[in-house]
C-alpha cells in the first residue's frame, strides 16, 4: 500500500503503490486543507479533502482517507 510521508510545508506530493502502479496525489494551496486524488498519471479521481494541524496528523488522515476509499 502507500507510505505517506508528507509535511505541512509541502504543496504537492505523490505516492506510488509498487504492487499496483497506482498513485495517490495530494495538493494544497494553503498547507492546511489537502485535496487527495487516486489513479494514474493520466487519469485520477478525487477521493476527498483532509484538514491537518501537523505533519503527523496529515499523514494519519491521508492513510485513513485512502484506506477507507479503497475498501
Amino acid at each position: 500500500m502507500f507510505d505517506f510521508r508528507m509535511s505541512l510545508g509541502e504543496n504537492f506530493a505523490s505516492f506510488r503503490d509498487d504492487k499496483t502502479g497506482q498513485y495517490v496525489f495530494v495538493d494544497s494551496f494553503d498547507n492546511r486543507e489537502f485535496n487527495v486524488r487516486f489513479g494514474t498519471a493520466s487519469k485520477s479521481e478525487f477521493l476527498g479533502a483532509v484538514v491537518a494541524d501537523s505533519s503527523e496528523d496529515l499523514n494519519r488522515r491521508l492513510k485513513t482517507l485512502v484506506d477507507t476509499a479503497l475498501k
